[in-house]
C-alpha cells in the first residue's frame, strides 16, 4: 500500500501525519500551533504532577491555582494533511510523525479487527 503522491513539478511526496506531541520535551512555545492552518493541536495546562488539567483558552486561566506549564497537545489529529510545518518549527524535536500509507494501514486493520478509533 506504499503510495506517494505527485507535487506540482512531478516530485513524489508521502504526506507524514503529526500523531503525538511528547508532553515532558513540550515546551509550549506555540510555534507549531502558528503555523498550523488546521488547528491540529492546543496549548493545554499541565499541573506540577504532569497531569494534563485541559485546553487552554487565551485568557489568564491558572485552573485553580493548579497551573505549573502548558504544553502541546494534539487533540484533533484527524484535521493533519501532513505538511510538516510544525515539524519545522518546533526547537525540542518532541512531534511524532507517521507516514499516510502506515496511518491507511493500521486505520484498515483496526476496522478489520473492530477496533473504535
Amino acid at each position: 500500500m506504499s503510495r506517494t503522491f505527485p507535487t506540482r513539478d512531478g516530485s513524489s511526496w508521502m504526506p507524514q501525519y503529526l500523531t503525538a506531541i511528547e508532553g515532558t520535551t513540550c515546551i509550549g512555545c506555540g510555534r507549531c500551533f502558528k503555523v498550523c492552518s488546521r488547528e491540529v493541536m492546543h496549548l493545554h495546562g499541565v499541573d506540577d504532577a504532569g497531569e494534563i488539567l485541559g485546553a487552554c483558552d487565551g485568557e489568564d486561566d491558572d485552573f485553580d491555582g493548579e497551573l505549573n506549564r502548558m504544553i502541546m497537545v494534539v487533540d484533533h489529529a484527524g484535521r493533519c494533511i501532513g505538511c510538516g510545518a510544525c515539524a519545522r518549527v518546533c526547537p525540542k524535536n518532541c512531534q511524532t510523525h507517521v507516514a499516510a500509507d502506515k496511518v491507511a494501514r493500521d486505520l484498515a486493520e483496526n476496522q478489520e479487527n473492530g477496533v473504535a478509533l
